[in-house]
């Protein structure tokens, strides 16, 4: 049971996602109190890993056996520094699977990982930067693929196990449009000492092809487009 005051003027009733990222140049200290203010919680801080490619593994585990997995290439997240994808590519990379299976045995996991990787631009190597015991944002890419998560976790939970058969196809791209109108407007508002920032033209024209050559979108439905509509005034209210 979660408790008044794990964060501080927040109930039981109210819930905040705190997702944003300062990178910080070698030696550069950090505005601690700053950061603790705008986040409202005490910051992780990780090592900037140079990467030439972004990797999410999805899986469903029963007591370490795994029971179903699924891969996506990010190919741009919330911000241009990176964040959660909101345009990826599903692939299937043994190298990959590999390691994440090597860790969730290891783990002894049960249930649902969300594991993200980072490969590292000058080793190859598959370096991990991430785990929770949850969905992923980018959900509705794998589904759209055909690797139905929701529906393996409901056959797991009902003791059929047997039933559940993760095949998948290669090469889908999905899009989280407002995710898109994010990752623009990151290059307006925020700066990174390490990571290049692209042109708002350059990009927006990369979204716009991307779209056209992939028009598969997560929340988009022009029978209900409500949820769209408030994804993106959430984004640009924020």
């Amino acid at each position: 049971m979660l408790a008044e005051g794990v964060l501080p003027g927040m109930d039981a009733s109210e819930i905040a996602v705190e997702k944003s990222l300062t990178h910080l140049a070698a030696g550069e200290q950090p505005d601690r109190r700053a950061l603790r203010e705008a986040m409202g919680h005490e910051p992780i801080v990780q090592e900037y890993i140079p990467s030439d490619a972004e990797y999410l593994v999805g899986a469903l585990y029963a007591h370490g056996d795994p029971l179903a997995l699924f891969q996506h290439r990010q190919v741009r997240g919330d911000s241009y520094t990176g964040g959660g994808g909101v345009y990826r590519k599903s692939v299937a990379i043994p190298e990959l699977e590999a390691v994440a299976r090597d860790l969730l045995g290891e783990l002894d996991w049960h249930g649902l990982a969300c594991i993200e990787y980072m490969r590292h631009e000058e080793t190859g190597e598959f370096v991990l930067t991430e785990i929770n015991p949850r969905m992923w944002q980018s959900l509705p890419s794998a589904v759209r693929a055909g690797a139905d998560f929701p529906g393996y976790y409901w056959l797991a939970a009902t003791d059929r196990r047997d039933a559940i058969s993760c095949d998948y196809d290669v090469g889908v791209g999905t899009h989280l449009l407002h995710g898109e109108l994010g990752h623009l407007l990151s290059i307006i508002r925020e700066d990174s000492p390490l990571v290049a920032k692209p042109s708002v033209a350059k990009r927006a024209t990369e979204i716009v092809a991307s779209c056209l050559g992939d028009p598969n979108f997560d929340y988009l439905a022009m029978d209900d487009p409500r949820p769209f509509l408030r994804g993106v005034l959430n984004k640009v209210s924020n």
